[in-house]
């Protein structure tokens, strides 16, 4: 489980072609402080799981490998890291940890296509004070979105401002921008969604009360 709150700005170091599977190895000096084999770090809202030996992150390069099965590659934008792409970075959380975005399990629900940005308005130095970021919406979840809500971006935990049928939009402050991949994103560019799961356990439970006729019992 995570907070969506990224905690550093990783960089992909290679990609292996396994056939029916990756090997990513990533660049993440703080995530990998303490990191154990096994251990999972949200890449761009995705839980994977290192794969590294004890020895292997004992030898303190910052960084880690994952292994990434065909299924996610094909339902995430993983597929399209090479060497060089930023990444955003999370560790698991522990028990007892602020929860400073919501919860967020690392489980992409869909893509999307990032179809704008407007610059906010300008602060004491001429420099917009937030950006608003218009993204496509996948009608297979968009009935999960509210204005207001949680959505999770790769990986960053956003509020939605506006949620249309087919799009929706969220404001990003100064910091947001520059610590994440969604400063540097450009129209054109896949991320990767993730709805707030208790919108989907509500609709679950919903549906277990809903008889045949389509009413509620």
């Amino acid at each position: 489980m995570f907070t969506g709150i990224v905690e550093e700005l990783g960089e992909v170091v290679s990609v292996e072609d396994l056939g029916d599977s990756s090997r990513i190895r990533l660049r993440g000096p703080a995530v990998t402080r303490g990191a154990r084999h096994g251990d999972s770090i949200a890449v761009n809202g995705v839980c994977l799981t290192v794969v590294d030996t004890p020895e292997q992150l004992a030898a303190g390069s910052g960084e880690f490998s994952a292994d990434v099965m065909a299924e996610t590659l094909n339902r995430s934008s993983l597929g399209a890291l090479a060497p060089g792409s930023r990444v955003n970075l999370e560790r698991a959380m522990a028990l007892g940890d602020r929860l400073g975005g919501h919860l967020v399990q690392g489980h992409v629900d869909g893509t999307a296509t990032l179809l704008s940005r407007s610059p906010g308005e300008p602060g004491a130095d001429g420099r917009p004070q937030w950006e608003v970021l218009r993204f496509s919406l996948p009608g297979t979840i968009s009935r999960y979105l509210v204005d207001k809500g949680s959505i999770t971006v790769d990986g960053v935990s956003l509020t939605v401002v506006e949620a249309g049928a087919d799009f929706f939009t969220v404001s990003l402050i100064p910091a947001t921008l520059a610590l994440t991949t969604l400063g540097r994103k450009q129209p054109g560019d896949p991320v990767n969604l993730e709805v707030d799961v208790l919108a989907k356990y509500v609709e679950r439970l919903l549906g277990a009360r809903t008889d045949t006729a389509g009413e509620l019992r």
